[in-house]
């Protein structure tokens, strides 16, 4: 909830510490870029972190580290100090996302991970729906820097309830630490998260654009060269060779994206081109929160009751459905109709959340809780980036007079149409999850044919 609030109270608050600190548009960006990159960079080492050094331990550094780097964000005269702050900022929150999952995987059994998640993401969706508000309360009365300050009180809060709460012991596994291929790690998911951020603005065939992809891809290549290699790598095999685990992960990216990269176009669709004031467009987009919140327990109920294959094919379609109802606002289109598109996207990404991230944890092989965590949340981070840089690259808002909005607001519909058809990729590794529910005994339905011995992948893990 505190990550997600302060994505969102930090857009209230742009425009404040852009006049405050005397910083061009370029550098009040980089206060989100900065903290980008290093989210996505280092989630999934933060996750491999926990899983050796125990989950509590790095939810203390990194909440503590988040709320200490907020309160030296509100202390900086600089712009140049919020940017840097802003990047180790998102180094703590990298390590605080992957901890939380792994503790839930960790204080429930598989069968019941499903209402804990549920409860998670409709925290997550009040916290993301209740962030504008407060953060423009805050910046009213109270000036920019108060959106930073709120921060340090409540991690306190936090790292008080995580040393008070008992937790179960963590499931070991053999983590030796890989610095090479750390570092290899790092750099991969930050020039990728770096070129998709720009690529709206310079063009997807621009030489930047271009050398970026390529260098992401030669880095990539080195990075499966040298983990190969690796006895314990960043990512074991027995993860990655994981069916479940690896489809979740697509899922998420994909419907992140195309939901994501919608709301990117919305808000200019009911802004720039309804000409909406940012209240009345708040009101249009609340349908998607209470949904999104009502639509997290449903899913836990439909998860137990119809199982993860089924309930992500219908998250999927309902997210693609309301991307393509996005698609068909303009001028004469009333409120009850933009919000039920907002509401069918929300129920629909609530299904998606709830079932990918029930199923990537409760189907983390032991000791491996973490890192499964931080790829799940590295998903979240990409696909929402992919999205915007598919959106940006494909609407074309040309704000014209009140008599010619009619000819203006079609102009949005190819680029939603795209987005939804990002959305609707979903439908292929939601296809590939298991298509049962758990057994509320917790067991797993065995593949092994009968009278076959377990046996032990390279990795220790008994299969």
């Amino acid at each position: 909830m505190i990550v997600a609030l302060d994505g969102t109270v930090l857009l209230m608050a742009q425009p404040g510490l852009r006049h405050g600190l005397g910083a061009t548009v370029a550098q009040a960006q980089w206060t989100s870029t900065a903290y980008l990159l290093a989210v996505a960079a280092f989630l999934i080492i933060a996750g491999r972190l926990g899983d050796r050094y125990g989950h509590v331990r790095l939810l203390l550094i990194g909440v503590l580290g988040f709320g200490v780097t907020s309160a030296g964000i509100a202390l900086a005269s600089h712009i140049g100090w919020v940017i840097a702050l802003r990047a180790l900022q998102g180094v703590f929150g990298a390590l605080l996302q992957p901890a939380t999952l792994a503790l839930l995987r960790l204080a429930y059994p598989a069968h019941r991970l499903d209402t804990p998640v549920a409860v998670r993401t409709g925290a997550i969706a009040v916290a993301a729906g209740a962030g504008p508000v407060l953060g423009g309360v805050l910046v009213e009365h109270l000036g920019w820097r108060a959106v930073f300050w709120v921060n340090l009180p409540v991690a306190l809060v936090i790292a008080a309830i995580a040393v008070a709460v008992r937790t179960p012991p963590p499931e070991r596994a053999d983590s030796r630490a890989d610095f090479v291929g750390a570092a290899l790690l790092a750099s991969v998911l930050a020039v990728l998260v770096h070129t998709l951020a720009e690529a709206p603005t310079h063009g997807w065939t621009a030489p930047s654009t271009v050398a970026g992809l390529t260098a992401f891809v030669c880095l990539a290549a080195v990075l499966v060269a040298h983990q190969r290699h690796r006895a314990h790598p960043i990512v074991p095999l027995v993860v990655a060779r994981s069916v479940p685990v690896t489809a979740s992960m697509a899922l998420l990216l994909v419907v992140a994206g195309g939901m994501f990269g919608a709301l990117f176009v919305a808000t200019f669709l009911l802004q720039d081109v309804l000409r909406l004031d940012p209240l009345t467009t708040g009101l249009r987009v609340l349908p998607l929160t209470v949904l999104m919140v009502l639509g997290a327990p449903a899913a836990s109920v439909a998860l137990r009751r119809y199982g993860p294959r089924r309930t992500a094919l219908a998250g999927t379609f309902l997210v693609t459905l309301g991307i393509v109802g996005l698609s068909r606002i303009g001028p004469a289109t009333g409120m009850t109709v933009t919000g039920a598109a907002f509401a069918v996207l929300g129920a629909g990404f609530a299904a998606v959340m709830v079932t990918a991230t029930g199923t990537v944890v409760g189907d983390a092989p032991p000791g491996y809780a973490g890192v499964v965590s931080g790829l799940k949340q590295t998903a979240m981070n990409i696909g929402p980036t992919l999205g915007i840089a598919v959106a940006a690259g494909t609407m074309r808002v040309n704000p014209l007079p009140v008599g010619q909005l009619a000819a203006s607001a079609p102009a949005m519909g190819p680029a939603l149409l795209t987005l939804a058809g990002l959305a609707a990729l979903g439908v292929l590794p939601a296809s590939l999850l298991p298509l049962r529910p758990t057994p509320r005994d917790g067991t797993r339905r065995s593949r092994r044919p009968p009278g076959r011995a377990p046996q032990a992948d390279p990795t220790g893990v008994t299969r």
